[in-house]
């Protein structure tokens, strides 16, 4: 159930949670004190307030930051027949998430002032924090660059073309100059579509099972050796995106060592599936970068353990029934992935023994929020009531979505892991009925 402005005070205690705060490396059975939107108190056993508080027995549960998504569609302006930021929010509070930064390649698209406003006035009607890139180019066409300046100024947290690379690498560079200049971080989609001819499925397996072309590894390699060398260059704090080729997780390796800001972000679904399950769930599992093999899936959680991929991003993509249902090459790419992600991460990460809780929820809050300079993704005393309440051990079935759009081959999955409550700013925003 998806709550909003659902308390009769404004303080919330949470008792006996199994505590875990990545900033800190602090973990234990502590209650929690929330007031208004920011945590008062943590300590080994708070008292109720003389004066009442809502309170939630987490008992043999998590408690944890809220989670914080950097790459999400919420499809509006222009597409909400797919998502709109109501939704999407409702999504993103059912996953636990309770601070989401959108993508920019809406209709209008992110470049002005206008639609920044639009957008980020459309998040405050939410329970959750809605943040938005603006586009890196005008019109996304890798032409003219924004007026970055002025659009950091109005609100926007970063910059990204998400959905079309920018293939002139003279337009990479000044845009990375410009992002270093402003201190703010600029998110890369990286495949050339030179190499392509039918984006979303692998060249290999898949691609000869559908008789189509495919996108060869090579095409993410090329852009990110290349974007990698100019972040280096520049100094510029960029992010590789829904990273899917094992050459790609090396490169970014060794960018690493020569400068601090470099970032990777890798999907649940790279990290979980490969090329096969694009034959098995033909349109629902075909997403840009598209699923590749063992041996690239295994080298994203070789990343995820070693810290090379910092970041663990949905790239919440939601399309109609109508338009999955299309052959595979004309039905879009993208899955939805709020709802799936945390489950996703403690059942293939966690429960497979290749990452602990506390790292699983570094790197889908804290590390996120640092690349975007936001306060959240921690637990501590004056910080933001933004949290999670979650029972690791408790198996759901996927599905039952409050997105929109239900395009997704998890759907009917088992996995490890309910989102028993989430609060932001002090408000609980979702209640699980079970």
């Amino acid at each position: 159930m998806y709550e909003e402005d659902t308390m009769e005070n404004n303080r919330l205690l949470i008792k006996n949670g199994y505590l875990i705060d990545p900033k800190s490396g602090r973990e234990g059975i502590y209650d929690i004190l929330t007031e208004n939107d920011k945590i008062v108190r943590i300590a080994e056993c708070i008292a109720e307030p003389a004066d009442g508080a809502d309170i939630i027995d987490a008992k043999g549960r998590i408690v944890a930051p809220g989670l914080v998504d950097v790459h999400v569609h919420f499809r509006e302006p222009g597409f909400t027949q797919k998502e709109d930021i109501s939704t999407g929010a409702k999504a993103a509070a059912k996953g636990g998430f309770t601070t989401v930064v959108l993508m920019a390649n809406t209709k209008p698209a992110v470049d002005n002032e206008e639609t920044l406003r639009y957008v980020l006035e459309r998040g405050k009607e939410t329970g959750i924090s809605v943040e938005t890139c603006a586009n890196v180019t005008m019109g996304l066409k890798g032409e003219t660059l924004t007026a970055m300046e002025e659009l950091a100024d109005k609100g926007a947290v970063g910059f990204t073309d998400d959905g079309i690379p920018i293939m002139s690498k003279e337009m990479v560079q000044s845009a990375m100059e410009r992002a270093a200049s402003l201190d703010m971080p600029i998110s890369l989609h990286e495949e050339d579509p030179k190499l392509i001819d039918n984006n979303g499925i692998n060249r290999g397996k898949a691609s000869a099972h559908f008789g189509i072309g495919g996108s060869p590894r090579e095409a993410e390699i090329t852009l990110v050796e290349r974007d990698l060398q100019i972040a280096i260059k520049t100094g510029a704090c960029v992010n590789i995106q829904h990273i899917s080729a094992k050459e790609a997780v090396e490169l970014v390796r060794q960018a690493k060592k020569k400068s601090a800001g470099v970032h990777a972000e890798a999907t649940p679904h790279h990290f979980t599936l490969t090329e096969d399950a694009a034959i098995k769930y033909g349109t629902l599992a075909k997403m840009n970068p598209p699923l590749r093999e063992e041996a690239d899936r295994l080298a994203i959680i070789e990343g995820l353990k070693d810290g090379t991929i910092d970041i663990i991003a949905t790239d919440h993509a939601p399309h109609t029934a109508e338009e999955k249902a299309k052959p595979i090459t004309e039905a879009p790419s993208g899955i939805i992935g709020l709802e799936t992600a945390l489950p996703l991460g403690i059942t293939k990460l966690v429960k497979e023994g290749h990452l602990t809780m506390m790292q699983l929820i570094e790197k889908m809050s804290l590390n996120p929020a640092k690349m975007y300079h936001l306060d959240a993704g921690y637990l501590a005393e004056g910080g933001p009531a933004d949290l999670i309440v979650v029972d690791a051990d408790s198996k759901i079935i996927c599905g039952d979505y409050a997105s929109k759009a239900s395009n997704t081959p998890f759907t009917g999955w088992e996995l490890y892991g309910k989102v028993c409550a989430t609060v932001c700013k002090g408000q609980v925003i979702y209640r699980s009925q079970t």
